[in-house]
């Protein structure tokens, strides 16, 4: 509740709940429920409804990432006949997965339900997705959201079945290490050009489904870094990445806005925060940009 509280602090209105499991491999057909890796369904109860008591609107966010710790854009099946039967195998059991947390989402009035993440390798089953969103809508009746990997939204066909187009924004928009807000503001001016194209072309708003970037020198060239733990503490620049795209996407009306990675359901310690190298902005200078910039445009 401390973090939550925290959270709200910053003049934020929405949370996205992000939780896994674990299928074995990229190759298993079996999406298990194993309540010693996921979130039980109490927690993501107790979760959601301290969110709403504080007036946070709530994304829910199931995940599947695979155990052999290959990033999950690689879950799937050679692009060949022989294949096809393990394709509708996966999907039927990534239904059940999806379908059980879409009822959940129903339940306790969650307002968005997100319904897969960078799963890029699957992206291209158009029927497979179709027919699962048709089954989502059955039990949830909120819009839902689908989060591709940045540089993928163009591809996905069936981008038009679902309510918002997601992506993970982690676009590298610093030249080198330490760069100027500036020159990250020119490099965000094309995706924002591209994103709005792609809405003109679908019709449905663009949101940032996931974005941001580590406190640590060069964070802003590969924003989506988390394995250079060796890379020096610079909240400069992860603030200059927050302020820039805040600055770009802001007026744009078809633009939905920003679920920020990350910010911990345990915090470390305020003093700790000018060490910490990670994604979370709490006690940095991003959260002070993310503070003034909510204050201001509300």
């Amino acid at each position: 509740m401390d973090s939550l509280r925290k959270l709200k602090e910053t003049g934020s209105e929405w949370i996205a709940l992000s939780f896994y499991t674990l299928q074995n491999n990229v190759y298993s057909t079996e999406i298990p429920f194993d309540y010693g890796l996921t979130m039980t369904d109490r927690d993501i109860e107790h979760a959601v409804k301290e969110a709403k008591a504080l007036g946070l609107k709530v994304c829910l966010k199931p995940v599947v990432n695979s155990k052999d710790g290959i990033w999950r854009a690689h879950i799937g099946f050679p692009e060949e006949a022989g294949a096809e039967p393990y394709w509708d195998a996966w999907f039927r059991s990534y239904g059940n997965f999806l379908c059980h947390y879409a009822e959940l989402a129903q339940e306790l009035n969650c307002e968005m339900f997100c319904i897969g993440c960078e799963m890029v390798k699957t992206e291209p089953k158009d029927e497979h997705w179709t027919r699962l969103i048709e089954q989502i809508r059955q039990l949830y009746d909120g819009p839902i959201v689908y989060n591709a990997n940045h540089g993928s939204e163009e591809r996905i066909k069936w981008f038009d079945q679902v309510d918002l187009i997601g992506t993970s924004a982690y676009y590298p928009v610093a030249n080198q290490p330490g760069d100027s807000e500036e020159a990250m503001i020119a490099n965000w001016l094309p995706v924002r050009d591209k994103m709005a194209l792609l809405h003109e072309k679908l019709g449905i708003p663009v949101i940032f489904m996931e974005i941001g970037c580590r406190s640590a020198l060069g964070c802003a060239t590969m924003p989506w870094d988390f394995m250079h733990k060796e890379l020096p503490f610079n909240e400069e620049e992860q603030a200059n990445f927050y302020s820039s795209v805040l600055k770009v996407f802001w007026e744009e009306t078809w633009f939905a806005g920003f679920f920020w990675w990350d910010w911990s359901v345990k915090l470390y310690d305020q003093e700790a925060a000018k060490s910490n190298v990670g994604f979370d902005i709490y006690g940095k200078k991003a959260e002070r940009v993310l503070k003034e910039w909510y204050g201001k445009h509300r």
